[in-house]
Protein backbone atom coordinates (compact mmCIF):
# COMPACT_ATOMS: atom_id res chain seq x y z
CA UNK A 1 0.00 0.00 0.00
CA UNK A 2 3.03 2.28 0.97
CA UNK A 3 4.48 1.61 -2.70
CA UNK A 4 1.01 2.28 -3.99
CA UNK A 5 0.66 5.69 -2.51
CA UNK A 6 3.86 6.42 -2.87
CA UNK A 7 4.11 5.92 -6.85
CA UNK A 8 0.72 7.62 -6.73
CA UNK A 9 2.49 10.89 -5.45
CA UNK A 10 5.53 10.74 -7.69
CA UNK A 11 3.39 9.86 -10.69
CA UNK A 12 0.71 13.46 -9.70
CA UNK A 13 4.25 15.46 -8.86
CA UNK A 14 5.31 14.15 -12.58
CA UNK A 15 1.97 15.19 -14.33
CA UNK A 16 1.48 18.67 -12.33
CA UNK A 17 5.56 19.51 -13.59
CA UNK A 18 4.34 18.15 -17.02
CA UNK A 19 1.05 20.93 -16.69
CA UNK A 20 2.69 23.31 -16.04
CA UNK A 21 5.65 22.92 -18.42
CA UNK A 22 3.20 22.63 -21.21
CA UNK A 23 0.97 25.14 -20.00
CA UNK A 24 1.09 28.93 -21.89
CA UNK A 25 2.77 31.22 -20.02
CA UNK A 26 1.80 34.65 -19.61
CA UNK A 27 4.10 36.89 -21.55
CA UNK A 28 4.20 40.99 -21.92
CA UNK A 29 2.45 42.28 -24.69
CA UNK A 30 4.76 42.49 -27.89
CA UNK A 31 4.30 45.43 -30.73
CA UNK A 32 5.64 44.17 -33.84
CA UNK A 33 7.13 47.06 -36.29
CA UNK A 34 6.95 46.35 -40.10
CA UNK A 35 10.79 45.09 -40.54
CA UNK A 36 10.56 45.99 -44.20
CA UNK A 37 9.98 50.12 -42.91
CA UNK A 38 13.32 52.03 -42.95
CA UNK A 39 13.97 54.44 -40.35
CA UNK A 40 11.88 56.81 -42.40
CA UNK A 41 8.73 55.19 -42.45
CA UNK A 42 8.61 53.75 -45.91
CA UNK A 43 7.58 49.98 -46.19
CA UNK A 44 8.75 49.64 -49.55
CA UNK A 45 12.60 49.54 -50.60
CA UNK A 46 14.75 50.69 -53.99
CA UNK A 47 14.40 48.30 -55.89
CA UNK A 48 10.58 46.99 -55.35
CA UNK A 49 7.91 46.94 -57.79
CA UNK A 50 6.00 50.22 -56.53
CA UNK A 51 2.55 49.58 -55.79
CA UNK A 52 0.26 50.25 -58.30
CA UNK A 53 -3.06 49.02 -57.57
CA UNK A 54 -5.04 52.05 -57.29
CA UNK A 55 -6.51 55.17 -58.80
CA UNK A 56 -5.22 58.79 -59.15
CA UNK A 57 -7.68 61.20 -59.24
CA UNK A 58 -6.77 64.69 -59.81
CA UNK A 59 -7.95 67.93 -59.25
CA UNK A 60 -9.20 68.85 -62.45
CA UNK A 61 -11.37 65.11 -62.75
CA UNK A 62 -8.71 63.44 -65.08
CA UNK A 63 -7.91 59.62 -64.03
CA UNK A 64 -4.72 57.92 -64.24
CA UNK A 65 -3.16 54.79 -62.88
CA UNK A 66 0.62 53.91 -62.50
CA UNK A 67 0.03 50.95 -64.78
CA UNK A 68 -0.67 53.25 -67.64
CA UNK A 69 2.11 55.36 -66.88
CA UNK A 70 4.81 52.46 -67.48
CA UNK A 71 7.44 53.68 -70.65
CA UNK A 72 7.71 56.84 -68.45
CA UNK A 73 9.67 58.04 -65.54
CA UNK A 74 7.49 59.10 -62.54
CA UNK A 75 8.00 61.01 -59.58
CA UNK A 76 5.08 60.55 -56.77
CA UNK A 77 5.66 63.67 -54.15
CA UNK A 78 4.00 62.68 -51.18
CA UNK A 79 2.34 66.03 -49.86
CA UNK A 80 -0.13 68.21 -47.88
CA UNK A 81 -1.20 71.68 -47.35
CA UNK A 82 -0.34 71.72 -43.77
CA UNK A 83 3.13 70.98 -44.36
CA UNK A 84 5.77 73.56 -44.35
CA UNK A 85 8.46 71.27 -45.74
CA UNK A 86 6.49 70.59 -48.65
CA UNK A 87 5.88 73.85 -49.38
CA UNK A 88 9.70 74.34 -49.42
CA UNK A 89 10.28 71.89 -51.43
CA UNK A 90 7.42 72.40 -54.12
CA UNK A 91 9.17 75.46 -56.09
CA UNK A 92 12.31 72.76 -56.63
CA UNK A 93 10.11 70.40 -57.63
CA UNK A 94 8.05 73.03 -60.15
CA UNK A 95 11.45 74.62 -61.54
CA UNK A 96 14.34 71.66 -61.30
CA UNK A 97 12.06 68.82 -61.94
CA UNK A 98 8.87 69.70 -63.76
CA UNK A 99 9.61 72.23 -65.87
CA UNK A 100 13.05 70.51 -66.73
CA UNK A 101 11.66 67.00 -67.98
CA UNK A 102 7.63 67.78 -68.44
CA UNK A 103 8.07 67.54 -72.74
CA UNK A 104 10.36 64.06 -72.01
CA UNK A 105 8.45 60.83 -70.97
CA UNK A 106 8.48 62.13 -67.32
CA UNK A 107 5.14 62.70 -64.99
CA UNK A 108 5.29 64.02 -61.29
CA UNK A 109 2.33 64.11 -59.71
CA UNK A 110 2.03 65.57 -56.73
CA UNK A 111 -0.29 63.34 -54.37
CA UNK A 112 -1.75 65.39 -51.22
CA UNK A 113 -2.67 63.00 -48.57
CA UNK A 114 -6.08 63.03 -47.35
CA UNK A 115 -7.64 66.36 -47.81
CA UNK A 116 -10.91 67.73 -49.44
CA UNK A 117 -10.67 68.91 -53.17
CA UNK A 118 -11.18 72.43 -52.44
CA UNK A 119 -8.47 72.64 -50.15
CA UNK A 120 -5.70 70.77 -52.59
CA UNK A 121 -7.39 72.96 -55.40
CA UNK A 122 -6.68 76.03 -53.37
CA UNK A 123 -3.04 74.65 -52.13
CA UNK A 124 -2.43 74.16 -55.68
CA UNK A 125 -2.52 77.50 -56.40
CA UNK A 126 -1.39 79.30 -53.60
CA UNK A 127 2.07 77.26 -54.65
CA UNK A 128 1.96 78.56 -58.41
CA UNK A 129 3.13 75.06 -59.55
CA UNK A 130 1.41 74.10 -62.96
CA UNK A 131 2.03 70.06 -62.01
CA UNK A 132 -0.79 67.83 -61.21
CA UNK A 133 -2.04 67.17 -58.03
CA UNK A 134 -3.96 64.05 -57.12
CA UNK A 135 -6.04 63.05 -54.17
CA UNK A 136 -5.60 60.48 -51.89
CA UNK A 137 -8.74 60.14 -48.98
CA UNK A 138 -7.42 58.16 -46.39
CA UNK A 139 -4.33 58.54 -46.98
CA UNK A 140 -5.15 55.23 -48.65
CA UNK A 141 -2.03 55.57 -51.41
CA UNK A 142 0.24 56.72 -49.24
CA UNK A 143 -0.47 53.69 -47.21
CA UNK A 144 0.97 51.51 -49.27
CA UNK A 145 4.29 53.48 -49.75
CA UNK A 146 4.85 54.60 -46.25
CA UNK A 147 3.69 53.49 -42.88
CA UNK A 148 0.48 54.82 -41.87
CA UNK A 149 1.77 57.42 -39.14
CA UNK A 150 4.65 58.38 -41.27
CA UNK A 151 5.08 61.97 -42.77
CA UNK A 152 4.50 63.55 -45.92
CA UNK A 153 7.25 65.35 -48.01
CA UNK A 154 8.15 62.41 -49.65
CA UNK A 155 9.50 61.44 -53.56
CA UNK A 156 9.20 57.78 -54.63
CA UNK A 157 10.89 58.18 -58.40
CA UNK A 158 9.75 55.01 -60.52
CA UNK A 159 11.50 53.89 -63.32
CA UNK A 160 10.09 52.82 -67.26
CA UNK A 161 9.15 49.65 -65.72
CA UNK A 162 7.62 50.68 -62.60
CA UNK A 163 9.99 49.99 -60.22
CA UNK A 164 11.27 52.04 -57.29
CA UNK A 165 14.68 53.90 -58.16
CA UNK A 166 14.72 56.17 -55.17
CA UNK A 167 13.69 57.68 -52.07
CA UNK A 168 13.72 60.64 -50.46
CA UNK A 169 12.44 62.17 -47.06
CA UNK A 170 11.61 65.65 -46.11
CA UNK A 171 13.70 68.29 -48.33
CA UNK A 172 17.63 67.99 -48.04
CA UNK A 173 19.69 69.82 -50.79
CA UNK A 174 22.14 66.80 -51.11
CA UNK A 175 19.40 64.34 -51.17
CA UNK A 176 17.09 66.51 -53.68
CA UNK A 177 20.58 66.89 -55.95
CA UNK A 178 20.68 63.30 -56.07
CA UNK A 179 17.23 62.60 -56.84
CA UNK A 180 17.90 65.33 -59.81
CA UNK A 181 20.69 62.65 -61.08
CA UNK A 182 18.65 59.82 -60.58
CA UNK A 183 15.84 61.03 -62.93
CA UNK A 184 18.58 62.80 -65.13
CA UNK A 185 20.09 59.19 -65.85
CA UNK A 186 16.75 57.55 -66.32
CA UNK A 187 15.64 59.91 -68.80
CA UNK A 188 18.96 59.79 -70.80
CA UNK A 189 18.81 55.62 -71.14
Amino acid sequence: MKKLLLCSAVLGFALAGYAQQSAPTPTKEVKYENPAADSRGYIVKVGDQAPDDFELVLTDGKKTTLKELRGKVVVLQFTASWCSVCRKEMPHLESEVWQANKNKDFVLIGVDRDEPLEKVSKFHEDMGISYPLALDPGAAIFRRYADKNAGVTRNIVIDRTGKIIYLTRLYDENEFAAMLSVINKQLSL
